[in-house]
């Protein structure tokens, strides 16, 4: 077998390869550690529709200046958004502090096609 069909042959399975892979798309949810009722349901809206397409969420709190003080409160926020959209995806990772954010993964139930 001559190199330049070898080449050819590699490239070909790889163009196939790449064609049967899905591309996952993460969504992201920002809320503050104070986020109002309506803003809370406005964005669990959101964050069911993203999750019945099929892609990840990454939802996080966004501590400013000193808002870090309610780190308790901005928890208690993802884990009551993980709760009510138990339904629409699983966690994948549980609420983490990382500097001046607290972020969570959620992920889909749907599969997709």
């Amino acid at each position: 077998m001559d190199y330049g069909k070898f080449l050819y042959e590699q490239k070909k399975r790889e163009k196939m390869l790449k064609a049967k892979s899905s591309q996952v798309v993460i969504k992201e949810i920002r809320f503050g550690p104070q986020t109002d009722e309506h803003d809370y349901e406005f964005k669990k809206k959101n964050a069911i529709k993203f999750l019945q397409d099929g892609a990840k969420l990454k939802a996080f709190v966004f501590f400013k200046g000193r808002s870090i003080i309610y780190k308790e409160q901005g928890q208690i926020l993802l884990l009551r958004l993980a709760q009510e959209l138990e339904e629409y995806g699983k966690v994948e990772q549980m609420p983490v502090l990382e500097g001046k954010r607290m972020i969570m993964y959620l992920a889909s139930k749907k599969k997709l096609k």
